[in-house]
């Protein structure tokens, strides 16, 4: 709990958010990938033709954002979907030799931004960052989904 002369747990993770972004955005050579849209592609090589529904729960985007970021990387050729055989009303997905092109060139730009935010914290300090911030995302998403 704060009090009203403490910075807001609320606005700073929005602003983290914000400078991530703006890091990614910089250091990407295709200005048409965001950070979401390299974490579905990434979430998708990770997997075997993942559904709709893994990645949704892999990425923790929600399904109506997830819904679009997928028909936009299906637009620009990167992402390619069919119906499920087992389940005609899902989508299995893979990566089109495009998409595997984009995310291999996105990677730096991750991995640059990733260590450009840790940058501000001592190596001690970043590994109880990243585990408070997996417990809070860990912690809220299981009482959001009425775990």
């Amino acid at each position: 709990m704060s009090d009203a002369s403490s910075p807001s747990a609320l606005h700073l993770l929005h602003r983290a958010g914000q400078c991530a972004d703006e890091v990614f955005a910089s250091h990407i050579s295709d200005s048409q990938m965001t950070p979401r849209q390299f974490a579905v592609l990434k979430a998708i090589a990770d997997s075997t033709e993942p559904s709709q529904t893994t990645l949704v729960q892999a990425t923790g985007i929600d399904r109506s954002t997830l819904t679009d970021i997928m028909r936009r990387l299906v637009k620009r050729g990167l992402v390619a979907r069919k119906r499920t055989r087992h389940d005609a009303r899902m989508y299995a997905v893979r990566l089109t030799e495009r998409g595997n092109a984009a995310l291999k060139q996105a990677q730096p730009a991750a991995q640059t931004t990733e260590q450009r935010l840790l940058s501000a914290l001592q190596p001690k300090e970043r590994e109880v960052f990243l585990g408070t911030l997996a417990k809070i995302v860990n912690v809220t998403g299981d009482a959001e989904r009425g775990g």
